[in-house]
């Protein structure tokens, strides 16, 4: 069977990265930055205050007290357009320009006020509590390089830097089909023998929080010609998942109706549990080549490999490196048997542990049907093929999954 990094090596290296689109700025959040941005204008755009206090030529107050009048305000927004005299001072603001001969600012914590004067109780230093024009970046510095998936911050940044509009790669589109006669959509009766579709859901909300546009073609039955007409809607998506179906059960139909589509099959099946029934290949469809992702049917098996195949492949799509969280080192609460040939995925929970390294437990019941482990889960003890058995207090290797 494959390896899991050469299968994740596998599916990222047959995927295209996707053409741009400008966005307007405060649309682009979470999407994935297509072009180097370079600032438009400098920030600040001129001198300006730290502090609300005084704009002062430090000559007049480099000893204390000095007396000096005031003629004038600055204001964010308003400043104050005279040029500052021999004696002289302009109250200021945070934020509001400095006034043309000032050379400092002696915050109001340091005066006393008089009629028409400040008194400076404290000696002045020349630039004190100026922040200088283009001290937090010059017009035409990059600010930011693609690619890059944009935060909140990158937002701020960018409006900072006069941007309304960001290049980004354009949204995945993803086509999610789910298989089985037994698979309901939640919020339907359930009849004796069904189940609520877990991973119809479950995958509509992973592409999506990873930036993709995604689509819910339906349930097909087992039958050949229900699955058929639905697989035959992946030339309206960049890639198509299907759930269920990929095993070797008499109802597993996918890998036979995609074969008779003239599937170009790059591998079925790889040495991971859960997960081993994995497929990936493409057809061709009226638009092109579409990637198809055969995810297994049981939830906890289709949403690893989502998490470990998926999103990957859903950030190379957008230009981004396609990387996946790193392994961080945890202490084993639980003890675990000897592994075999597959590389293995157990939900655990994780705790603080005594010495400051985390404890992992993983949960007693490791059904790959068995949802609410998962969602109760806060990492995956990555346990890597032939490992031996480990004991409690052991170190191990886990993958965050928040």
């Amino acid at each position: 069977m494959l390896p899991v990094a050469d299968a994740r090596r596998m599916i990222l290296a047959r995927l295209p990265i996707l053409e741009s689109e400008t966005v307007p700025l405060e649309k682009a959040l979470g999407r994935a930055l297509a072009s180097d941005m370079a600032a438009r204008v400098s920030h600040p755009a001129a001198d300006v205050s730290a502090m609300d206090g005084y704009a002062v030529r430090a000559d007049d107050a480099a000893t204390a007290p000095a007396t000096l009048k005031v003629v004038g305000e600055s204001a964010a927004g308003h400043p104050w357009s005279g040029s500052i005299k021999a004696g002289q001072a302009v109250r200021i603001f945070t934020g509001a320009y400095v006034p043309s001969g000032a050379d400092a600012i002696v915050i109001q914590e340091d005066t006393k006020t008089g009629d028409g004067v400040v008194i400076t109780i404290e000696a002045v230093r020349p630039g004190q509590h100026i922040r200088r024009a283009g001290q937090d970046f010059r017009a035409g510095d990059i600010g930011l390089r693609a690619p890059r998936c944009l935060t909140a911050r990158d937002i701020g940044f960018l409006g900072a830097m006069n941007h309304g509009e960001v290049r980004v790669r354009r949204r995945p589109r993803v086509g999610i089909i789910s298989t089985g006669d037994e698979i309901v959509m939640p919020g339907h009766p359930i009849a004796p023998g069904q189940l609520a579709s877990a991973n119809g859901p479950g995958l509509y909300a992973f592409a999506t929080a990873h930036g993709a546009e995604a689509h819910h073609f339906g349930i097909a039955p087992d039958d050949t010609s229900a699955l058929r007409a639905l697989l035959e809607r992946a030339g309206e998506v960049d890639i198509l998942l299907t759930s269920g179906g990929v095993s070797v059960g008499d109802h597993d139909l996918i890998k036979q109706v995609l074969g008779d589509m003239g599937l170009d099959l790059a591998f079925h099946k790889i040495a991971m549990r859960p997960g081993k029934p994995l497929l990936f290949g493409a057809i061709r469809t009226a638009s092109g080549t579409t990637p198809i992702m055969g995810l297994p049917g049981n939830p906890v098996a289709a949403m690893i490999c989502a998490i470990m195949f998926l999103g990957p492949a859903l950030d190379v799509m957008q230009g981004l490196p396609g990387d996946l969280p790193p392994l961080m080192n945890a202490r084993l609460g639980a003890p675990l048997k000897a592994n075999d040939i597959r590389e293995d995925y157990i939900r655990a929970a994780l705790a603080p542990g005594p010495d400051g390294v985390p404890v992992a437990t993983p949960f007693p019941v490791q059904d790959s049907s068995m949802v609410s482990a998962l969602a109760r889960a806060d990492v995956l003890i990555v346990r890597p093929p032939f490992a031996p058995a480990a004991n409690a207090g052991d170190q191990v290797a886990v993958l965050p999954l928040d």
